[in-house]
Protein backbone atom coordinates (compact mmCIF):
# COMPACT_ATOMS: atom_id res chain seq x y z
CA UNK A 1 0.00 0.00 0.00
CA UNK A 2 1.34 3.62 -0.11
CA UNK A 3 3.09 5.20 2.08
CA UNK A 4 1.01 8.66 3.52
CA UNK A 5 4.09 10.04 4.48
CA UNK A 6 4.75 11.28 0.36
CA UNK A 7 2.23 13.16 -1.06
CA UNK A 8 2.39 14.79 -4.99
CA UNK A 9 0.04 17.39 -6.58
CA UNK A 10 0.35 19.43 -9.73
CA UNK A 11 1.87 23.06 -9.48
CA UNK A 12 2.22 25.42 -12.21
CA UNK A 13 5.59 25.22 -14.03
CA UNK A 14 6.05 28.80 -14.71
CA UNK A 15 6.10 29.90 -10.97
CA UNK A 16 2.37 30.80 -10.61
CA UNK A 17 1.44 29.68 -6.68
CA UNK A 18 -1.88 27.28 -8.48
CA UNK A 19 -2.30 24.18 -6.87
CA UNK A 20 -4.79 20.98 -7.97
CA UNK A 21 -4.94 17.70 -7.25
CA UNK A 22 -3.61 14.59 -9.34
CA UNK A 23 -7.44 13.44 -9.72
CA UNK A 24 -8.21 16.65 -11.84
CA UNK A 25 -8.79 16.98 -15.26
CA UNK A 26 -6.65 19.68 -15.52
CA UNK A 27 -3.20 20.28 -17.86
CA UNK A 28 -2.19 24.02 -18.06
CA UNK A 29 -2.41 26.21 -15.24
CA UNK A 30 -6.10 28.24 -16.01
CA UNK A 31 -4.13 31.58 -14.36
CA UNK A 32 -1.33 31.76 -16.95
CA UNK A 33 -1.81 29.17 -19.72
CA UNK A 34 1.60 27.69 -18.45
CA UNK A 35 2.28 23.62 -18.48
CA UNK A 36 1.65 21.89 -14.98
CA UNK A 37 3.98 20.00 -13.32
CA UNK A 38 3.78 17.39 -10.58
CA UNK A 39 5.45 19.03 -7.29
CA UNK A 40 6.56 15.99 -4.81
CA UNK A 41 6.89 16.79 -0.91
CA UNK A 42 10.42 17.02 -1.10
CA UNK A 43 10.73 17.55 2.83
CA UNK A 44 8.62 14.05 3.11
CA UNK A 45 10.98 12.50 0.71
CA UNK A 46 14.50 14.09 2.14
CA UNK A 47 12.93 11.96 5.46
CA UNK A 48 14.53 9.05 3.45
CA UNK A 49 18.50 9.46 3.67
CA UNK A 50 19.87 8.63 0.47
CA UNK A 51 21.63 5.08 1.22
CA UNK A 52 18.17 3.73 2.38
CA UNK A 53 16.60 5.52 -1.27
CA UNK A 54 19.24 3.39 -2.87
CA UNK A 55 19.06 0.03 -1.24
CA UNK A 56 14.93 0.16 -1.10
CA UNK A 57 15.27 0.93 -5.43
CA UNK A 58 17.79 -2.19 -5.62
CA UNK A 59 15.98 -4.01 -3.72
CA UNK A 60 12.86 -3.76 -6.12
CA UNK A 61 14.64 -4.36 -9.04
CA UNK A 62 15.18 -8.15 -8.39
CA UNK A 63 11.54 -8.30 -7.79
CA UNK A 64 9.61 -10.73 -10.21
CA UNK A 65 5.61 -9.88 -9.70
CA UNK A 66 4.16 -6.34 -10.20
CA UNK A 67 4.28 -3.74 -9.28
CA UNK A 68 7.75 -3.80 -7.63
CA UNK A 69 8.85 -5.32 -11.00
CA UNK A 70 7.69 -2.50 -12.89
CA UNK A 71 10.99 0.17 -13.42
CA UNK A 72 8.39 2.73 -12.81
CA UNK A 73 6.33 1.66 -9.70
CA UNK A 74 9.32 0.24 -7.93
CA UNK A 75 10.02 3.55 -7.71
CA UNK A 76 6.42 4.86 -6.88
CA UNK A 77 7.28 7.15 -3.67
CA UNK A 78 8.97 9.12 -6.66
CA UNK A 79 6.27 9.01 -9.14
CA UNK A 80 2.62 9.24 -7.98
CA UNK A 81 2.97 8.02 -4.17
CA UNK A 82 -0.97 7.96 -3.18
CA UNK A 83 -1.59 5.94 -5.91
CA UNK A 84 -4.01 2.95 -4.41
CA UNK A 85 -2.28 -0.67 -5.37
CA UNK A 86 -4.72 -2.17 -7.06
CA UNK A 87 -5.29 0.99 -9.47
CA UNK A 88 -1.81 0.36 -11.03
CA UNK A 89 -1.94 -0.52 -14.48
CA UNK A 90 1.29 -1.97 -15.78
CA UNK A 91 2.93 -4.34 -18.49
CA UNK A 92 6.45 -4.81 -16.62
CA UNK A 93 7.79 -1.26 -18.47
CA UNK A 94 11.31 -0.31 -17.47
CA UNK A 95 14.36 -2.17 -15.89
CA UNK A 96 15.55 -2.20 -19.89
CA UNK A 97 19.12 -3.00 -21.06
CA UNK A 98 21.66 -0.30 -20.61
CA UNK A 99 24.24 -1.37 -23.92
CA UNK A 100 27.71 -0.97 -24.01
CA UNK A 101 29.03 0.43 -27.51
CA UNK A 102 32.90 -0.46 -26.93
CA UNK A 103 34.13 -0.32 -30.82
CA UNK A 104 32.18 2.95 -31.29
CA UNK A 105 33.29 4.22 -28.13
CA UNK A 106 37.12 3.13 -28.80
CA UNK A 107 36.84 4.60 -32.53
CA UNK A 108 35.61 7.96 -31.44
CA UNK A 109 38.12 8.27 -28.43
CA UNK A 110 35.17 7.97 -25.48
CA UNK A 111 35.59 6.30 -21.96
CA UNK A 112 32.27 4.56 -22.36
CA UNK A 113 29.29 5.06 -24.82
CA UNK A 114 26.41 3.41 -23.82
CA UNK A 115 22.67 2.74 -25.04
CA UNK A 116 19.67 2.80 -22.60
CA UNK A 117 17.54 0.42 -24.78
CA UNK A 118 14.04 1.78 -23.91
CA UNK A 119 12.51 -0.16 -26.78
CA UNK A 120 12.98 -3.21 -24.99
CA UNK A 121 9.48 -2.77 -23.05
CA UNK A 122 6.04 -4.09 -23.64
CA UNK A 123 4.80 -1.94 -26.53
CA UNK A 124 8.21 -1.19 -27.88
CA UNK A 125 9.39 2.47 -26.56
CA UNK A 126 10.17 4.51 -23.80
CA UNK A 127 6.68 5.91 -23.99
CA UNK A 128 5.84 3.02 -21.82
CA UNK A 129 6.99 4.38 -18.77
CA UNK A 130 4.62 7.40 -18.68
CA UNK A 131 1.64 5.82 -19.97
CA UNK A 132 1.79 3.17 -17.13
CA UNK A 133 1.28 6.48 -15.06
CA UNK A 134 -1.09 8.20 -16.94
CA UNK A 135 -3.61 4.99 -17.04
CA UNK A 136 -2.91 4.24 -13.55
CA UNK A 137 -4.06 7.65 -12.95
CA UNK A 138 -7.64 7.42 -14.91
CA UNK A 139 -8.13 3.61 -13.88
CA UNK A 140 -8.29 5.43 -9.89
CA UNK A 141 -10.23 8.73 -11.33
CA UNK A 142 -12.85 6.16 -13.14
CA UNK A 143 -13.07 3.98 -9.75
CA UNK A 144 -13.83 7.57 -7.59
CA UNK A 145 -16.53 8.34 -10.14
CA UNK A 146 -14.70 11.24 -12.50
CA UNK A 147 -16.89 10.50 -15.51
CA UNK A 148 -14.15 9.82 -18.22
CA UNK A 149 -15.25 8.48 -21.21
CA UNK A 150 -11.98 7.53 -23.02
CA UNK A 151 -8.20 8.77 -22.86
CA UNK A 152 -7.35 10.00 -26.51
CA UNK A 153 -3.68 11.17 -28.06
CA UNK A 154 -1.72 12.55 -31.27
CA UNK A 155 0.96 10.23 -32.35
CA UNK A 156 3.65 9.49 -34.34
CA UNK A 157 3.51 6.25 -33.97
CA UNK A 158 4.78 4.86 -30.24
CA UNK A 159 2.16 7.54 -27.97
CA UNK A 160 -0.57 5.43 -29.83
CA UNK A 161 0.45 1.98 -29.08
CA UNK A 162 1.21 2.66 -25.55
CA UNK A 163 -1.80 4.42 -24.87
CA UNK A 164 -3.55 1.37 -26.80
CA UNK A 165 -1.74 -1.31 -24.82
CA UNK A 166 -2.39 0.21 -21.15
CA UNK A 167 -5.97 1.16 -22.01
CA UNK A 168 -6.59 -2.42 -23.10
CA UNK A 169 -5.24 -3.97 -19.99
CA UNK A 170 -7.56 -1.52 -17.82
CA UNK A 171 -10.38 -1.75 -19.76
CA UNK A 172 -10.78 1.77 -20.73
CA UNK A 173 -11.63 2.97 -24.33
CA UNK A 174 -8.90 4.76 -26.10
CA UNK A 175 -8.90 7.24 -29.14
CA UNK A 176 -5.73 7.46 -31.40
CA UNK A 177 -5.40 10.67 -33.80
CA UNK A 178 -2.53 9.44 -36.15
CA UNK A 179 -1.35 11.85 -39.42
CA UNK A 180 -2.54 9.37 -42.60
CA UNK A 181 0.73 7.70 -44.28
CA UNK A 182 3.32 9.36 -41.87
CA UNK A 183 3.36 6.54 -39.12
CA UNK A 184 5.12 3.05 -40.12
CA UNK A 185 2.97 -0.04 -40.47
CA UNK A 186 4.11 -1.89 -37.28
CA UNK A 187 3.35 1.40 -35.88
CA UNK A 188 -0.06 1.66 -36.67
CA UNK A 189 -1.48 -1.59 -36.45
CA UNK A 190 -0.60 -1.64 -32.97
CA UNK A 191 -3.07 0.53 -31.69
CA UNK A 192 -5.47 -1.57 -33.89
CA UNK A 193 -4.51 -4.90 -32.60
CA UNK A 194 -5.33 -3.19 -29.18
CA UNK A 195 -8.67 -2.56 -29.92
CA UNK A 196 -8.50 1.63 -29.99
CA UNK A 197 -10.52 3.82 -32.14
CA UNK A 198 -8.01 4.89 -34.56
CA UNK A 199 -8.68 7.90 -36.47
CA UNK A 200 -6.37 8.57 -39.78
CA UNK A 201 -6.02 11.82 -40.29
CA UNK A 202 -5.70 13.84 -43.91
CA UNK A 203 -2.76 15.97 -41.69
CA UNK A 204 0.76 16.10 -40.09
CA UNK A 205 1.53 15.02 -35.96
CA UNK A 206 0.46 19.36 -35.25
CA UNK A 207 -2.42 19.05 -36.96
CA UNK A 208 -3.37 16.12 -34.98
CA UNK A 209 -1.99 17.75 -31.68
CA UNK A 210 -4.30 20.56 -32.32
CA UNK A 211 -7.41 18.96 -33.13
CA UNK A 212 -6.53 16.43 -29.89
CA UNK A 213 -6.23 19.42 -27.65
CA UNK A 214 -9.81 20.95 -28.93
CA UNK A 215 -11.30 17.01 -28.71
CA UNK A 216 -10.46 16.80 -24.83
CA UNK A 217 -11.63 20.30 -24.04
CA UNK A 218 -14.37 18.18 -23.37
CA UNK A 219 -13.93 16.57 -20.08
CA UNK A 220 -15.25 13.34 -20.96
CA UNK A 221 -11.64 12.99 -22.85
CA UNK A 222 -8.93 12.35 -20.92
CA UNK A 223 -5.53 13.96 -22.72
CA UNK A 224 -2.58 11.43 -22.99
CA UNK A 225 -0.11 13.89 -24.92
CA UNK A 226 3.39 14.40 -22.94
CA UNK A 227 2.05 18.25 -22.31
CA UNK A 228 0.09 15.96 -19.33
CA UNK A 229 3.06 16.25 -17.12
CA UNK A 230 1.65 12.57 -15.32
CA UNK A 231 3.52 11.27 -18.95
CA UNK A 232 6.57 13.35 -17.52
CA UNK A 233 6.40 11.11 -13.92
CA UNK A 234 7.00 8.07 -15.35
CA UNK A 235 9.67 9.03 -17.86
CA UNK A 236 11.65 10.67 -15.57
CA UNK A 237 12.53 7.23 -14.15
CA UNK A 238 14.33 6.77 -17.41
CA UNK A 239 16.95 8.72 -15.56
CA UNK A 240 16.65 7.57 -12.49
CA UNK A 241 17.92 3.47 -13.99
CA UNK A 242 19.94 5.12 -15.96
CA UNK A 243 22.20 5.94 -12.78
CA UNK A 244 20.97 2.75 -10.94
CA UNK A 245 22.35 1.09 -13.60
CA UNK A 246 26.05 2.79 -13.21
CA UNK A 247 26.35 2.18 -10.02
CA UNK A 248 24.40 6.11 -9.05
CA UNK A 249 27.30 7.54 -10.86
CA UNK A 250 25.68 9.70 -13.64
CA UNK A 251 27.72 10.01 -17.41
CA UNK A 252 29.04 12.96 -18.15
CA UNK A 253 26.59 13.45 -20.80
CA UNK A 254 22.91 11.91 -21.93
CA UNK A 255 22.18 12.11 -25.12
CA UNK A 256 18.11 12.06 -26.23
CA UNK A 257 16.67 12.31 -29.65
CA UNK A 258 13.95 15.27 -29.18
CA UNK A 259 10.47 15.56 -30.97
CA UNK A 260 7.30 16.93 -28.83
CA UNK A 261 10.71 17.46 -26.19
CA UNK A 262 8.77 15.55 -23.08
CA UNK A 263 11.53 13.38 -22.65
CA UNK A 264 14.27 16.06 -22.41
CA UNK A 265 12.39 17.54 -19.52
CA UNK A 266 11.40 14.26 -18.08
CA UNK A 267 15.54 13.20 -18.07
CA UNK A 268 16.23 16.81 -16.16
CA UNK A 269 13.50 16.66 -13.52
CA UNK A 270 14.50 12.94 -12.67
CA UNK A 271 18.35 13.95 -12.12
CA UNK A 272 17.26 17.41 -10.49
CA UNK A 273 15.29 15.32 -8.11
CA UNK A 274 18.05 12.54 -7.37
CA UNK A 275 20.31 15.70 -6.99
CA UNK A 276 18.35 17.30 -4.29
CA UNK A 277 17.73 13.76 -2.36
CA UNK A 278 21.72 12.86 -2.58
CA UNK A 279 21.65 10.26 -4.42
CA UNK A 280 24.08 11.78 -7.18
CA UNK A 281 26.35 14.45 -6.82
CA UNK A 282 26.70 15.77 -10.47
CA UNK A 283 24.34 16.78 -13.15
CA UNK A 284 25.24 15.41 -16.87
CA UNK A 285 24.92 17.65 -19.48
CA UNK A 286 22.30 17.11 -21.57
CA UNK A 287 22.31 17.01 -25.49
CA UNK A 288 19.19 16.76 -27.29
CA UNK A 289 18.93 15.25 -31.33
CA UNK A 290 16.66 16.58 -33.83
CA UNK A 291 16.46 15.33 -37.46
CA UNK A 292 17.58 18.13 -39.99
CA UNK A 293 14.10 18.18 -41.48
CA UNK A 294 12.01 18.63 -37.93
CA UNK A 295 14.44 20.68 -35.97
CA UNK A 296 12.49 23.90 -34.11
CA UNK A 297 14.69 23.44 -31.11
CA UNK A 298 18.20 22.69 -32.66
CA UNK A 299 17.19 26.49 -34.19
CA UNK A 300 16.12 28.18 -31.52
CA UNK A 301 19.59 27.34 -30.17
CA UNK A 302 21.77 28.91 -32.69
CA UNK A 303 19.36 31.99 -31.79
CA UNK A 304 20.20 31.90 -27.86
CA UNK A 305 16.90 30.15 -27.18
CA UNK A 306 15.34 33.67 -27.45
CA UNK A 307 11.94 32.30 -29.09
CA UNK A 308 10.34 28.80 -30.58
CA UNK A 309 9.57 29.09 -34.21
CA UNK A 310 7.23 26.57 -35.39
CA UNK A 311 8.01 25.28 -38.62
CA UNK A 312 6.41 22.48 -41.43
CA UNK A 313 8.45 19.12 -40.52
CA UNK A 314 9.52 17.96 -43.49
CA UNK A 315 9.53 14.42 -44.32
CA UNK A 316 12.20 12.16 -42.38
CA UNK A 317 13.07 8.83 -41.72
CA UNK A 318 13.15 9.34 -37.73
CA UNK A 319 9.42 9.94 -38.39
CA UNK A 320 8.64 9.65 -34.50
CA UNK A 321 10.30 12.94 -33.98
CA UNK A 322 8.91 14.71 -37.19
CA UNK A 323 7.26 17.42 -35.43
CA UNK A 324 7.45 21.41 -35.71
CA UNK A 325 5.63 22.69 -32.68
CA UNK A 326 7.11 21.08 -29.88
CA UNK A 327 4.59 21.52 -26.88
CA UNK A 328 7.27 20.79 -24.52
CA UNK A 329 9.44 23.52 -25.66
CA UNK A 330 9.75 25.61 -22.69
CA UNK A 331 9.87 22.65 -20.37
CA UNK A 332 13.12 21.43 -22.60
CA UNK A 333 14.75 24.52 -22.24
CA UNK A 334 14.87 25.35 -18.92
CA UNK A 335 16.46 21.68 -18.61
CA UNK A 336 18.78 22.02 -21.18
CA UNK A 337 19.75 25.95 -19.50
CA UNK A 338 20.14 24.09 -16.14
CA UNK A 339 22.47 21.25 -17.66
CA UNK A 340 24.16 23.19 -19.86
CA UNK A 341 23.20 21.70 -22.71
CA UNK A 342 22.71 21.68 -26.10
CA UNK A 343 20.86 20.81 -29.65
CA UNK A 344 22.44 19.32 -32.54
CA UNK A 345 20.61 18.06 -35.55
CA UNK A 346 21.51 15.17 -37.79
CA UNK A 347 21.12 14.59 -42.17
CA UNK A 348 18.94 11.82 -43.53
CA UNK A 349 22.23 9.90 -44.18
CA UNK A 350 24.26 10.79 -40.90
CA UNK A 351 21.31 9.16 -38.87
CA UNK A 352 21.07 6.18 -41.23
CA UNK A 353 24.85 5.32 -41.08
CA UNK A 354 24.94 6.03 -36.77
CA UNK A 355 22.00 3.92 -36.72
CA UNK A 356 23.87 0.86 -38.94
CA UNK A 357 27.38 1.79 -37.07
CA UNK A 358 25.43 0.58 -33.81
CA UNK A 359 23.82 -2.20 -35.28
CA UNK A 360 27.43 -4.04 -36.17
CA UNK A 361 27.44 -4.31 -32.13
CA UNK A 362 25.06 -6.23 -31.54
CA UNK A 363 21.62 -3.62 -31.61
CA UNK A 364 18.64 -2.92 -33.62
CA UNK A 365 18.52 0.86 -33.86
CA UNK A 366 15.52 2.90 -34.44
CA UNK A 367 15.84 5.87 -36.96
CA UNK A 368 15.40 8.69 -33.97
CA UNK A 369 18.28 6.86 -31.94
CA UNK A 370 20.02 7.25 -35.07
CA UNK A 371 19.50 10.65 -34.96
CA UNK A 372 20.99 10.68 -31.23
CA UNK A 373 23.73 8.40 -32.29
CA UNK A 374 24.73 10.92 -34.76
CA UNK A 375 24.76 13.60 -32.87
CA UNK A 376 26.70 12.33 -30.58
CA UNK A 377 29.43 11.92 -33.65
CA UNK A 378 29.15 15.50 -34.50
CA UNK A 379 29.23 16.44 -30.93
CA UNK A 380 32.99 14.62 -30.52
CA UNK A 381 34.04 15.80 -33.95
CA UNK A 382 33.26 19.51 -32.55
CA UNK A 383 35.05 19.33 -29.23
CA UNK A 384 31.74 19.92 -27.69
CA UNK A 385 31.57 16.27 -26.06
CA UNK A 386 35.46 15.57 -24.94
CA UNK A 387 37.95 12.92 -25.34
CA UNK A 388 37.50 10.30 -23.10
CA UNK A 389 34.02 11.07 -21.79
CA UNK A 390 30.82 8.89 -20.71
CA UNK A 391 28.02 8.97 -22.89
CA UNK A 392 25.02 7.29 -22.51
CA UNK A 393 22.40 7.72 -25.66
CA UNK A 394 18.59 7.09 -24.64
CA UNK A 395 17.55 4.85 -27.47
CA UNK A 396 13.89 5.47 -27.89
CA UNK A 397 12.04 2.98 -29.58
CA UNK A 398 13.22 -0.47 -31.21
CA UNK A 399 14.29 -1.31 -34.74
CA UNK A 400 11.62 -4.07 -35.44
CA UNK A 401 8.87 -1.27 -35.58
CA UNK A 402 11.17 0.59 -38.24
CA UNK A 403 11.77 -2.87 -40.26
CA UNK A 404 11.63 -0.85 -43.75
CA UNK A 405 13.66 1.10 -42.90
CA UNK A 406 16.56 -0.99 -42.17
CA UNK A 407 15.38 -2.93 -45.66
CA UNK A 408 15.60 0.08 -47.38
CA UNK A 409 19.26 0.95 -45.64
CA UNK A 410 20.90 -2.60 -46.76
CA UNK A 411 19.40 -2.38 -50.33
CA UNK A 412 20.72 1.10 -50.50
CA UNK A 413 17.51 2.37 -51.48
CA UNK A 414 16.67 5.44 -49.04
CA UNK A 415 16.26 8.21 -50.79
CA UNK A 416 19.10 10.91 -49.91
CA UNK A 417 21.14 8.44 -47.76
CA UNK A 418 24.33 6.78 -48.72
CA UNK A 419 24.35 3.48 -47.22
CA UNK A 420 28.06 3.32 -45.99
CA UNK A 421 27.31 0.06 -43.64
CA UNK A 422 25.44 -1.80 -46.29
CA UNK A 423 25.08 -5.61 -46.13
CA UNK A 424 22.66 -7.13 -48.44
CA UNK A 425 22.74 -10.81 -48.56
CA UNK A 426 24.93 -12.09 -51.42
CA UNK A 427 23.32 -14.35 -53.66
CA UNK A 428 25.26 -17.59 -55.14
CA UNK A 429 24.17 -20.92 -56.81
CA UNK A 430 23.43 -23.58 -54.43
CA UNK A 431 26.92 -25.16 -54.90
CA UNK A 432 29.52 -25.41 -52.06
CA UNK A 433 32.63 -24.38 -53.90
CA UNK A 434 30.58 -21.12 -54.50
CA UNK A 435 29.63 -21.24 -50.72
CA UNK A 436 33.33 -22.03 -49.63
CA UNK A 437 34.78 -18.88 -51.72
CA UNK A 438 32.05 -16.15 -50.38
CA UNK A 439 33.11 -17.59 -47.23
CA UNK A 440 36.90 -17.67 -47.65
CA UNK A 441 37.96 -14.22 -46.16
CA UNK A 442 36.21 -14.98 -42.99
CA UNK A 443 37.71 -14.91 -39.60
Amino acid sequence: MPDPKFRAEYACSEGCDFRASLLEVVYRCPRCGGLLEVSHDVAALRGVPAVMWKRRFESRFGASRLPDASGVWGKQEWAFPQLPTEDIVSLGEGRVPLKPLPRMASELGLAALDLKECGVSPTGSFKDWGMTVLVSAVKHMRSQGVPLRAVACASTGDTSAALSAYCAAAGIPAVVFLPRDKVSLAQLVQPIANGARVLSLDTDFDGCMKLVQAVTADTGLYLANSMNSLRIEGQKMVAVELCQDLGWEPPDWVVIPGGNLGNASALGKGFELMLELGLITKRPRIAVAQAQRANPLARSFRGGFQELVPMQAEKTLASAIQIGNPVSFKRAVRILKAFDGVVEEATESELSNAAARADREGSFTCPQTGVALAAVEKLVAQGVIAKGASVAVVATAHGLKFADFKVGYHRSALADVTSRYANPPVELPANLDAVRKALADLG
